[in-house]
């Protein structure tokens, strides 16, 4: 079954340095961390100590509140550290990579003779279940709970995000095998987005529901996905999986061992030798990024992401658990005189035509960090509806994650977004609103009240 989705409303941004269609095997890394602030919400239980050997595969923590979700090393090795905060708060844990990976050997795992919840039960013991998150609220699912059905976006419509399809060429059986399994744990429906202008190996996929998405930015969201195909409603669940998180269940059903690859594209103007690095969940960056041409000494910003929902971090720091790009851009530490008069700057492309870049839609950009200016006590009524492609008022729902009006937040859409979902918002807004930052705020509020 296919289904066409056209998306008006968003937001093309052109930039400079997108990842060439090459993969490198990135190096066995000497560290790699695991960081609970990646899975939101979660407070680690630790299993663990400083010094201890693991294995991988190993639990390392579990989560407090639900002590069946359970986190696992990516790798052999030695509990490097483990960086405590505020109340012994457990901020990072670090593991010395053994140099002789001793991978366990395993059998596959039949799953067409188990039934769901054995399924489950083995998804949430080896460490494979964090992969699987939920809408309302972006957080990690609830074992217990029934989606009524199950979508990967299959695309990424961010500037120069990674391509999925690239990622996923060598992993097409375990992707294969990972949506048979996935469609066990739902009453409902699997649905793939693809891009419309792509030709792939998913199009041709049985038993699941092919949806092909064409237009800007953020069309490939899955929350946007959602809204235009299964819309969520008051007390429903839906769960969301990425593409090669899905390959990842399905190779620890084809090999039994907990292996959380991660192919990333490492791009942006200032990368030399933007290109995919294939390589493991919480690896450390450091020689991808000198591996890149990537001149760390430089005034950049390191983005542990895409460049509109990423998070910063310094050269010596490690890959996110979900990302799949790491994006580089020059720090806008400059000053721009008379910046606020148009047309004097066509450097920047402009969603009002106050630059002359209009003029030339297919031209890419080396655009830096530069804000130019600051938050502003203005909201101008329609701009955000411009790039936010669901029927849900955006402007009036961040009003009210603002103020705290739970009722109001439920009216107007809060259970169908993401915080990703507001992002073009962030760079398109003149008043320089942090809308992500409020959107995951009001879910927040929405967790600890309605639950």
């Amino acid at each position: 079954m296919s289904n066409d989705i056209k998306i008006k409303n968003g937001l093309t941004i052109k930039l400079k340095g997108a990842a060439n269609n090459i993969i490198k095997k990135a190096a066995l890394p000497k560290f790699v961390s695991i960081n609970p602030s990646n899975f939101h919400l979660i407070i680690p239980k630790m299993v663990v100590k400083v010094g201890d050997s693991v294995q991988q595969g190993d639990v390392i923590f579990f989560s407090k509140k639900d002590e069946r979700i359970k986190f696992c090393s990516p790798v052999d090795g030695i509990i490097k550290d483990i960086s405590r905060g505020a109340k012994r708060k457990i901020i990072e844990i670090i593991i010395e990579v053994d140099e002789k990976q001793n991978t366990k050997s395993l059998k596959k795992i039949n799953h067409e003779t188990l039934d769901p919840e054995n399924i489950k039960n083995i998804l949430l013991s080896s460490g494979c279940w964090p992969f699987i998150k939920q809408r309302p609220y972006d957080v990690i699912s609830n074992p217990s709970d029934d989606p009524k059905s199950i979508f990967i976006s299959a695309f990424n419509s961010a500037p120069i995000a990674a391509d999925l399809q690239i990622i996923l060429e060598d992993q097409k059986e375990e992707f294969k095998n990972g949506i048979k399994i996935l469609a066990k744990l739902t009453s409902g429906d699997v649905n793939i987005c693809v891009d419309k202008n792509s030709s792939s190996f998913i199009n041709k996929l049985d038993g699941v529901n092919i949806h092909t998405i064409n237009g800007p930015h953020p069309a490939g969201n899955v929350g946007v996905q959602i809204h235009h195909i299964d819309p969520i409603n008051s007390g429903e669940i839906v769960w969301t999986l990425g593409a090669e998180d899905v390959a990842n269940i399905g190779r620890y059903f084809n090999t039994g061992i907990y292996n959380p690859v991660r192919t990333i594209a490492v791009s942006g103007p200032p990368v030399k030798y933007p290109q995919y690095y294939k390589t493991i969940s919480g690896t450390e960056l450091n020689k991808i990024i000198d591996d890149a041409g990537i001149d760390s000494k430089d005034s950049l910003r390191f983005i542990n992401g895409d460049v509109l929902t990423g998070s910063t971090v310094e050269h010596d720091n490690y890959l996110g658990f979900y990302n799949n790009s790491f994006s580089v851009l020059r720090e806008g530490n400059h000053y721009r005189m008379f910046g606020w008069i148009p047309f004097i700057n066509n450097k920047v492309p402009s969603i009002y035509k106050t630059s002359f870049s209009w003029l030339f839609p297919n031209k890419k950009y080396d655009l830096d960090t530069n804000m130019n200016g600051e938050e502003r006590a203005i909201v101008v009524t329609g701009e955000m509806e411009k790039v936010f492609p669901m029927d849900i008022l955006p402007m009036q729902l961040l009003k009210e994650c603002m103020a705290g009006n739970i009722e109001k937040m439920e009216s107007l859409g809060i259970y169908e977004v993401a915080p990703e979902d507001f992002s073009l918002i962030d760079y398109s807004s003149s008043s320089k609103i942090e809308a992500q930052y409020i959107i995951r705020q009001g879910l927040d509020l929405m967790i600890s009240e309605v639950g």
